[in-house]
C-alpha cells in the first residue's frame, strides 16, 4: 500500500514513514494540509495518516477537504491531545480510525493491518464491478469462443501454466489477443485476487520507461519533482504484464533480469534495494530469437522470460472462427447502436474470408463496428466495409485486367499492387519492405488512395 503522512512534526512524520516502510509498504510525507491535498491531486494513495494539529491549519478541516477530493480514501487521524469528543468528531467527518500520539508499535501495526484489509475489500469490490461492467458492455473479445484446434491448444497450455509462478512469454502478431490471453492467465491463477498491472514497453523514452517500471526519487532526472513508485511496486503480490517486451531498451534489460532472478530492484536515483514478489507475463510481436542474434535483446533475459511460451495464431489461420467472430462483433455493436442485427450477406461473408486480416482480431472488431454504423440496410453488404476489404475495383467491360504489361496507367497499376500487398502483409513495416519504400511514403500513398 502507498500511504500519505500529513504532519507538521518532521521527526514524527519521518518516524511514521519509516515504520510504514518497515511493514512492507511505501510512504510519502507532507508537512501541511495544503501540501497533502496537492499530493493527493498529483499521485495515487491507498490511505492517509493525518495529524489533527497542523500549526495554523485544523486537521479536521483538512479531513473534510480530503473527503470532498477523494471520498473513498481511508483517513486515520492522529493527535497528541486525544479526547473522546475529538475522536467522535473525526469519525463523524469520515475518518476510519483514530490514533493518540505517542502510539505503541503494535498498536500502529494493528491499524496498518486494518487499513490493508479495507484496501483488499475495496479491490474486490472494484474487480466485481469491473466484471459486471465487462459482462454487459465489454463481453466483446471472443477469445475462448473458438473451434480452431490451434487456439484451443494454445489456451489450454497457458491455463495449465497459470497455476504456477513461472514466467510466461506470449508471442503473436499485433491484434491476436495477447493482452486478453495474459489477463486470462492472471484470472485463472493463484494471484487472481491480486493486482494485474500493464506496462507498454515501446510507449515511453528509455528514462521515462525505467521510471514507469521501477519508480524514482525526487531529483533523479529533469522533471522528477517528487518521489514516484513505479509499476513494479504497484504489481507487488500480483502480476506485471510487459506488453511488447521485444521493444524494451537494452539499458533497462539488465534491471529486468535482476527483477526476474533475484526479485530485487532499485528506484532511479536511489541506492536502496527493494524486494518485489510478483509474477511476470510478457508479450511481443517481435521475433526475439532474431533480436538476440542481432544483439538487440539479451540472451539470458530471453531464457528467463521464456520458461513457458505460447504463440497466438493469426486470424487468417483460424478460418473456422472468422465468420463466427464477425457475427459476434456485429451483434454486439448492433445492440450498442440500437440497430437490428441482420447478419452478413453472402457477398459480405466472401469479402471477409478473402481478406488476409493483417490486424487480426483488433482489425476485425474495428471493421465490424464501422460496418454496423455505416450500414444502409439491416444485413451487412460489401459496400459497408472499408475499401481494402472490397479489393481493387473490377475493370469495366472492355477494359484490360490490372496486371503487369496491361495497357493501363502506372497509377492504376500501382494502386492495385498497393492494395494487394497491404491485404497480404501483417503490418506497414513489412509492406514497406516488400514495396521497397519507406513507411512515410507508404503512409502518404495510403492516405491518397483512402486506405487508412
Amino acid at each position: 500500500m502507498n500511504f500519505l503522512v500529513v504532519d507538521d512534526d518532521k521527526t514524527f512524520r519521518d518516524a511514521t514513514c519509516f515504520l510504514i516502510e518497515q511493514a512492507g509498504h511505501s510512504a510519502e510525507g507532507a508537512e501541511a494540509g495544503r501540501m497533502g491535498l496537492d499530493a493527493l491531486r498529483e499521485d495515487s494513495f491507498d490511505a492517509v495518516l493525518l495529524d489533527v494539529n497542523l500549526g495554523r491549519e485544523n486537521g479536521l478541516d483538512v479531513l473534510s477537504e480530503i473527503q470532498k477530493q477523494c471520498p473513498e480514501l481511508p483517513v486515520v487521524m492522529c493527535t497528541a491531545q486525544g479526547s473522546v469528543p475529538l475522536a467522535v468528531e473525526a469519525m463523524r467527518r469520515g475518518a476510519v480510525d483514530f490514533l493518540e500520539k505517542p502510539f505503541a508499535r503494535d498498536q500502529f501495526t494493528t491499524v496498518l493491518a486494518r487499513l490493508q484489509r479495507l484496501r483488499q475489500m475495496s479491490r474486490r469490490i472494484e474487480r466485481l464491478e469491473q466484471q459486471v461492467m465487462e459482462s454487459h458492455t465489454q463481453a466483446l473479445e471472443p477469445i475462448f469462443d473458438f473451434t480452431s484446434p490451434a487456439l484451443r491448444e494454445v489456451m489450454s497450455q497457458l491455463l495449465r501454466a497459470a497455476k504456477t509462478p513461472a514466467s510466461i512469454l506470449i508471442l503473436g502478431e499485433t491484434g491476436t489477443g495477447k493482452s486478453v490471453a495474459a489477463r486470462a492467465v492472471h484470472d485463472h491463477s493463484h494471484l487472481a485476487d491480486k493486482p494485474f498491472v500493464t506496462v507498454s514497453c515501446p510507449s515511453l523514452s528509455r528514462e521515462l520507461l525505467e521510471s514507469e517500471l521501477f519508480g524514482h526519487v525526487k531529483g533523479a532526472f529533469t522533471g522528477a519533482i517528487k518521489d514516484h513508485w513505479g509499476k513494479v511496486r504497484a504489481a507487488d503480490g500480483g502480476t506485471l504484464f510487459l506488453d511488447e517486451i521485444g521493444d524494451l531498451p537494452m539499458e533497462i534489460q539488465p534491471k529486468l533480469l535482476r527483477l526476474l532472478q533475484e526479485r530485487e530492484y532499485e528506484r532511479l536515483g536511489e541506492n536502496v534495494t527493494r524486494k518485489a514478489g510478483l509474477r511476470i507475463i510478457a508479450a511481443t510481436n517481435r521475433d526475439l530469437k532474431k533480436r538476440v542474434a542481432g544483439g538487440a535483446f539479451r540472451e539470458d533475459l530471453y531464457f528467463r522470460l521464456n520458461v513457458i511460451s505460447a504463440e497466438m495464431p493469426p486470424l487468417r489461420a483460424r478460418n473456422g472462427d472468422l465468420l463466427r467472430f464477425a457475427l459476434h462483433y456485429e451483434q454486439f455493436f448492433a445492440r450498442q447502436c440500437g440497430r437490428p442485427a441482420g447478419g452478413l450477406s453472402p457477398a459480405a461473408a466472401a469479402c471477409l474470408q478473402a481478406y488476409a486480416w493483417p490486424g487480426n482480431l483488433r482489425e476485425l472488431r474495428n471493421v465490424m463496428e464501422r460496418a454496423v454504423i455505416m450500414a444502409r440496410g439491416d444485413q451487412l453488404s460489401p459496400d459497408d466495409f472499408p475499401g481494402e476489404l472490397r479489393g481493387p475495383p473490377a475493370p469495366a467491360a472492355g477494359e484490360p485486367p490490372l496486371q503487369p504489361g496491361a495497357p493501363v496507367s502506372l497509377e492504376k497499376l500501382e494502386e492495385a499492387h498497393l492494395r494487394k500487398v497491404l491485404a497480404q502483409t501483417p503490418n506497414l513495416t513489412t509492406a514497406a519492405e516488400i514495396l521497397g519504400i519507406d513507411q512515410a511514403t507508404l503512409y502518404r500513398k495510403r492516405k491518397k488512395l483512402g486506405l487508412e
